[in-house]
């Protein structure tokens, strides 16, 4: 028995892998449900939502080389308006260009420091570094003479 693409159908649960579930549908075909397609939100762990031996009702997504995909989560009836969580958020407010321009006018707008500031402090850093590391390592050989031997 051949299911079509688009159905509903019940399915039972035969097995859960960590990329998803396999479902046994009615004449014996099974077919994946991929963690993806389990549930609405973020899904880490298919067994907080399912265990083997659940009965399930699943939309047949796809029928590739005998291959079934399924989705729990598209097999649920929502009501009219309703839709994912991702589609709800408002769309995203790009920068209102009178605002930057009339922010950069004003003069808040500097950079903290140059590149020549930045790397004028690293040499006086690294120069301060390395007299510490010279100064440390001549005492622990026994002062200027360095070892004797």
């Amino acid at each position: 028995m051949s299911i079509e693409i688009g159905s509903k159908v019940q399915g039972k649960v035969t097995g859960i892998t960590n990329f998803g579930a396999f479902v046994e549908l009615p004449g014996g075909t099974t077919g994946l449900v991929h963690i993806s397609e389990v549930a609405d939100s973020y899904v880490k762990d298919v067994n907080d939502y399912l265990t083997v031996g659940d009965q399930v009702e699943v939309k047949v997504i796809s029928e590739k080389d005998g291959k079934t995909a399924l989705s729990i989560k598209k097999a649920i009836d929502k009501p009219e308006g309703q839709s994912n969580s991702y589609s709800q958020r408002s769309p995203r407010q790009g920068r209102d260009d009178r605002n930057a321009k009339k922010f950069r006018s004003k003069g808040n707008f500097k950079p903290k420091e140059t590149f020549e500031d930045k790397m004028a402090q690293f040499l006086k850093s690294s120069e301060e570094n390395l007299y510490n590391l010279k100064r440390n390592t001549e005492t622990k050989r026994g002062g200027r003479g360095g070892r004797r031997g």
